[in-house]
């Protein structure tokens, strides 16, 4: 049922680290869009220990969590039901509570990629590359499998990291190879490449973009741009930024937690950016 302006409601975002995040920026605009008045929406560390006891302390106030790393996997067990979408990339970043105290639990971020491939025009490619294979490469994967009608190419530092990708290509229904993390300058020219590594692990790579580089999706948003994502927008390339995701899964959150449709995108990558100047000011 849609969530009433007056209804005293709470939500937040866990996880460990949590201070960085910039989801209560951008639920927040999008409850002062809504006229959710009554609405909060914060921010609390919390670790895998001490998610059962924080879950169990809530009341019925409770609208619904974000969660982040590393609560993602960790909060499977302590739901009432988990989405198909969820369940696939075994990861959760949105648990909703409804009225009678179920605990549903979803996961935007693979909409949230393909939402944000689609507004830069990315429908469909012929093949795609992955940097990296961490706990985001499993829902790019989930996201490549809407977009990507060939093979899509991971470039790993491990054995052990390819057998993973593999594995979740075979999960997943996605045709993927893997490459050693050496070869990785192979990868930009691709169509669309997914860059789903730490911060300035792909730096070295800036200097390798080709002449003519295709879509480049970065997840980081903080520090941005990344030199990978600056010198690829300076060859004429299109950027997808790790802005653009957050925004769009948190669309998709606010939507599952007040019932309220559309949410107000714009107004949220407003907030988000003028967050992020901010920080780079400091």
């Amino acid at each position: 049922m849609p969530a009433r302006a007056t209804d005293a409601r709470r939500a937040a975002v866990l996880g460990s680290p949590i201070a960085h995040s910039l989801s209560p920026v951008l639920h927040r605009a999008a409850y002062e869009e809504l006229g959710l008045t009554e609405w909060s929406y914060d921010r609390f560390e919390v670790d895998e220990a001490g998610l059962p006891g924080f879950l169990d302390g809530l009341g019925p106030e409770w609208a619904g969590l974000s969660l982040t790393m590393p609560l993602k996997r960790a909060v499977m067990p302590l739901v009432d039901e988990v989405s198909e979408t969820a369940a696939s990339v075994e990861a959760v970043n949105t648990v909703v509570f409804t009225e009678d105290g179920r605990r549903l639990a979803d996961n935007t971020d693979v909409p949230g990629m393909v939402a944000a491939l689609r507004e830069h025009g990315i429908e469909q490619v012929e093949r795609a590359a992955i940097l990296g294979a961490g706990a985001t490469a499993s829902s790019a994967l989930a996201a490549l499998a809407r977009v990507c009608s060939g093979e899509v190419v991971a470039y790993v530092r491990s054995d052990a990291r390819a057998a993973e990708m593999r594995r979740w290509g075979e999960r997943l229904d996605v045709e993927v190879r893997t490459a050693d993390w050496s070869r990785a300058e192979e990868a930009l020219t691709a169509p669309l490449v997914v860059a789903t590594t730490p911060a300035g692990t792909t730096d070295a790579l800036a200097a390798a973009v080709p002449e003519r580089p295709a879509t480049l999706f970065d997840v980081l948003y903080d520090p941005w741009p990344t030199a990978l994502a600056a010198r690829w927008s300076m060859a004429g390339g299109a950027v997808v930024s790790g802005l653009d995701l957050l925004v769009h899964q948190a669309v998709l959150q606010v939507e599952r937690m007040t019932g309220r449709a559309p949410a107000p995108l714009d107004a949220m990558r407003k907030a988000g950016e003028r967050a992020l100047a901010a920080r780079s000011r400091d």
